[in-house]
């Protein structure tokens, strides 16, 4: 019941409340009223509603800001506040249904990038670009936003003028990088075949970190980090990071955060990557010695399920003084 009239009263409060979006039935978006957000973007939002048990909380990602529901509404409305009570601590309540939302549903912008762009979705089974993931064991509900750039280094061009000197130019996967207000800000280019390099990542707002996956990140949940963002669809609640270090700014506890980085132990800056974040009391997953191959999509390819792949990442991850003995064991350098 509890949950109920929470929830009423999250879409009692919600027209208050800048970009608020309905992520899932229990997680709520929205800018934080009481940092104001970004005073750059009007359109970032990193304020969420999220449950614990039967109960709501106020958490933001930007200002750190966390209290009950109750005090969240007492802090915008005094006089809502003292309605919240009346119904959220009442003896009896009559048994009734969940409220209907009616939130649009996120939406990317329209962008003039992706707009030059065939998404892989869209292309025909025999496609080779499409064939190209089916092969990596790409989950087909990801093909919508994963597309085919048959110019590559005409495409940056465009976007960002006199970047290449086009002698001879190529096709890629281009894998576009969305912030949580569903912009894009990035992008990497994946060679289909044996160009060098592999990959190229193109970010169009230098302030931003090279993160993948910002728009499905539930950040009231535990997070998951990679090293590329293909390995980062495989796994639940994971961002990718874009071939450099990456430590969330967002005030999240490092023990809410598990890094993986690929399965090279001869690999030096892996290495010195591993130590870093154990240092900081982060989880890492230590690969086992029985796995020889490099990454989460190598294992995938193999015929490991992702069920499969989540419960070897559970019983391979450790942290502190744990983590720091596995991985003195396990480095070869």
């Amino acid at each position: 019941m509890s949950s109920y009239i929470d929830l009423k009263f999250i879409t009692n409060i919600s027209s208050r409340l800048g970009q608020f979006k309905k992520k899932t039935d229990y997680l709520f978006n929205f800018r934080c009223p009481h940092c104001g957000d970004s005073q750059k973007s009007k359109t970032k939002a990193r304020a969420y509603f999220y449950r614990v048990k039967n109960d709501m909380f106020f958490k933001c990602h930007n200002c750190g800001q966390g209290q009950s529901l109750a005090n969240f509404i007492k802090y915008i409305d005094p006089k809502m506040y003292e309605q919240y009570l009346l119904e959220r601590y009442k003896k009896s309540a009559p048994a009734t249904p969940k409220p209907e939302f009616e939130f649009e549903p996120v939406k990317f912008k329209d962008t003039t990038l992706l707009d030059k762009l065939k998404r892989i979705s869209g292309l025909t089974p025999d496609h080779p670009a499409r064939l190209y993931c089916v092969k990596r064991k790409i989950p087909e509900k990801f093909f919508d936003v994963l597309y085919l750039a048959e110019k590559f280094m005409t495409l940056v061009n465009e976007v960002k003028p006199n970047t290449y000197k086009v002698t001879k130019d190529q096709p890629r996967l281009i894998i576009p990088f969305f912030d949580t207000a569903g912009e894009v800000f990035a992008f990497q280019g994946r060679a289909f075949g044996n160009e060098q390099p592999k990959y190229l990542t193109i970010k169009l707002d230098e302030n931003k970190q090279k993160v993948y996956g910002l728009e499905r990140i539930n950040f009231a949940e535990h997070i998951h980090i990679v090293e590329g963002p293909i390995d980062s669809l495989f796994v639940d609640n994971c961002l990718a990071a874009g071939g450099a270090d990456l430590f969330l700014k967002n005030k999240i506890p490092n023990d809410q955060i598990t890094y993986k980085f690929d399965n090279e132990p001869r690999n030096k800056e892996i290495v010195d990557r591993m130590y870093k974040v154990i240092e900081q009391d982060y989880n890492v997953v230590v690969w086992p010695d029985d796995i020889q191959l490099k990454d989460v999509n190598d294992l995938i390819k193999s015929g490991v399920s992702q069920l499969e792949l989540k419960d070897i990442i559970s019983n391979n991850t450790y942290s502190k003084l744990g983590a720091l003995t596995k991985l003195n064991y396990w480095k070869k350098i």
